[in-house]
C-alpha cells in the first residue's frame, strides 16, 4: 500500500511539472504582463529592478488573488460543483484590470480546453466555456484529475508564472541567463511561505490592485514595437 501511494505521489509530481512547463502549447512564452512596456519606459532596466517588480507581483496580485482563487477552483472541481466554479472564474475575469490581460486569460484558457482532452483529462459540458474563459480553471482541473496536491499545485502554479516572467525579463532588459536563474532561485524561496498564507486567506479577503501593472499593462496595448502580445 505504501509503495503504490509512493508512485502514485511521484506521478502527480511528474504531472505537475508538465502542467506548469514552458513547453505546454497554450502560448505563455509569448505574454509579459506588462513586463515589456515597463522595460520600454525605464521602469525596469536592470537585474535588481526585475527582482522588485516580479516580487511586487508575487506578493499582490498573484499571492491574493491568483493562488486563492486556483485553490477555490480545485476544491470546486473536487466536490463537483459547477456552480462554484462558474463563480471563481467569473470572480477572476473581472479582477482583470486591463483588456490585455483579460485576453491573454480567455487566449490561454481556449488553448488549454483544446489540449486537455488530448491528455486524457475529460472535461464535461458546463466545465467546457468556463475554461475556454480562464486557463486558471483548466489548472485547476488537470491539477485536480491529475491527483496533484493542493498545496504543491499552488506552489507549482506559482514557480511556473515566475519562471515565465524572470525569462521575459532576461530577454527584454535584456540580461544574462545566469541572472535570470539567480533571480528565479532567489525568489522560489518565497513561494512556501506566499502559499501557506493563500491557503488560510477568506472569500471576503481576496482581491488585489496592481497600479504599476495595470498601467503598463494598458500602455503596452499602443506600444509601437514589441514582442510579446501582452
Amino acid at each position: 500500500m505504501n509503495t503504490i501511494t509512493t508512485e502514485s505521489n511521484s506521478l502527480a509530481r511528474l504531472r505537475l511539472l508538465q502542467l506548469v512547463s514552458p513547453s505546454l502549447p497554450v502560448g505563455a512564452f509569448t505574454y509579459s504582463q506588462g513586463l515589456e512596456w515597463a522595460v520600454e519606459c525605464g521602469w525596469v532596466t536592470n537585474a535588481d529592478e526585475l527582482s522588485d517588480w516580479v516580487d511586487d507581483l508575487m506578493r499582490t496580485p498573484m499571492a491574493r488573488l491568483e493562488v486563492p482563487v486556483l485553490i477555490r477552483l480545485f476544491n470546486a472541481v473536487s466536490e463537483h460543483d459547477d456552480e462554484r466554479l462558474a463563480y471563481w472564474t467569473r470572480y477572476l475575469i473581472a479582477s482583470r484590470e486591463t483588456k490585455e490581460l483579460r485576453t491573454e486569460e480567455q487566449n490561454r484558457g481556449r488553448a488549454l480546453a483544446a489540449l486537455l482532452p488530448e491528455l486524457g483529462i475529460p472535461i464535461t459540458h458546463n466545465q467546457q466555456p468556463l475554461i475556454k474563459r480562464c486557463q486558471l480553471t483548466g489548472f485547476a482541473l488537470a491539477a485536480r484529475h491529475w491527483g496533484i496536491p493542493l498545496p504543491e499545485a499552488a506552489a507549482g502554479y506559482l514557480w511556473g508564472w515566475l519562471e515565465g516572467m524572470v525569462l521575459a525579463g532576461v530577454k527584454i532588459i535584456p540580461l544574462g541567463q545566469t541572472a535570470g536563474q539567480r533571480l528565479i532561485a532567489e525568489l522560489t524561496a518565497v513561494i512556501p511561505e506566499l502559499v501557506e498564507s493563500a491557503l488560510v486567506l477568506e472569500d471576503d479577503e481576496i482581491g488585489a490592485s496592481c497600479t504599476a501593472q495595470a498601467i503598463a499593462s494598458s500602455r503596452h496595448e499602443s506600444q509601437y514595437t514589441r514582442i510579446y502580445r501582452s
